[in-house]
């Protein structure tokens, strides 16, 4: 039995190369030293309340006002009980109209129930975040998202995109979840909505502007036969809101990673690849800073 047990433990340090913890971590772009950690399952979760609040076109104020409610009420689990009939990440309740169990069971469902509420609260923005929580969620214990600011702030500005190269996880593949390029694809689709893919407007059948079909080749042109590679060009190209939207899909890309088995991703002179020491944003070839827009965002799947 205590071989049976060495055996293990060396296996289990085997896998998780001799480390444990949280797995993913995001820090001030500020330089003021403030970290969050989290784990996979949260990153998942915490990516996927963001791109629903952007895809609405709502402020990084209402993502956060999310995230720090999602912190309180599930820890950014979407777990299957609560007080009650509450499930979900953000403990809403079928029987208080919030939609069928299997509804609220789905993230990105529970998250556009959550933003529809909070847009019905006049001058949300300009509210303490536990006054703008509360009046969506109506809890008992009000003033418990307040704690949870500071990390929500964290994860929305690296999940918006506004903060640069702040996000990063080991990666490790999950053993139960869909993978490969097409894994990503639904996932994007998920998560940003359609039109990510097939933006408004473009030609049907028109392949050389389908990013979903340009979504096949490199950015570099390449055809992309080896199915594992996702392009992503960022629409408007240049300045700070294509920058930020860059880094908010790369970002995304990395907190889905272990999900979704990505290996790489890449953008702006910038690449991070799974399972690294440090897991860090490196630079590449120098081409572009971490703040530009140029190119596009590149996904690496392992398989």
């Amino acid at each position: 039995m205590v071989l049976l047990a060495v055996a293990g433990y060396l296996v289990v340090q085997y896998v998780t190369g001799g480390r444990s913890g949280p797995g993913c971590l995001v820090v001030s772009g500020k330089g003021d030293g403030a970290r969050y950690e989290f784990t996979p399952e949260q990153a998942v979760n915490a990516a996927t309340i963001t791109a629903v609040g952007t895809a609405r076109d709502l402020p990084e104020r209402a993502v956060t006002i999310a995230l720090a409610t999602a912190l309180q009420e599930s820890a950014l689990r979407n777990i299957d009980y609560g007080d009650r009939d509450s499930l979900g990440l953000f403990q809403q309740r079928p029987s208080q109209g919030w939609g069928t169990p299997k509804e609220i069971m789905d993230p990105a469902y529970a998250a556009e129930k959550f933003y529809e509420h909070l847009e019905e609260v006049p001058g949300y923005t300009r509210l303490p975040l536990t006054v703008a929580a509360q009046k969506v969620q109506r809890s008992g214990f009000p003033q418990a998202y307040a704690k949870h600011e500071p990390d929500a702030a964290l994860l929305a500005a690296a999940l918006t995109g506004r903060s640069a190269a702040t996000l990063t996880c080991e990666g490790r593949p999950a053993a139960t979840r869909a993978a490969g390029a097409d894994a990503v694809r639904a996932a994007l689709v998920r998560d940003f909505g359609r039109d990510l893919l097939e933006p408004a407007g473009a030609e049907v059948g028109d392949a050389a502007a389908s990013p979903s079909a340009r979504a096949e080749a490199g950015s570099d042109g390449s055809d992309g036969s080896d199915g594992r590679t996702v392009t992503l060009p960022v629409a408007g190209g240049e300045g700070a809101d294509a920058g930020a939207r860059g880094w908010q899909l790369a970002h995304w890309a990395v907190a889905n990673a272990s999900a979704l088995h990505i290996k790489h991703v890449s953008y702006a002179g910038r690449e991070w690849t799974a399972g690294n020491t440090d897991s860090q944003w490196r630079t590449t070839d120098g081409k572009g800073s971490a703040g530009d827009g140029a190119g596009a965002v590149r996904i690496t799947t392992t398989r």
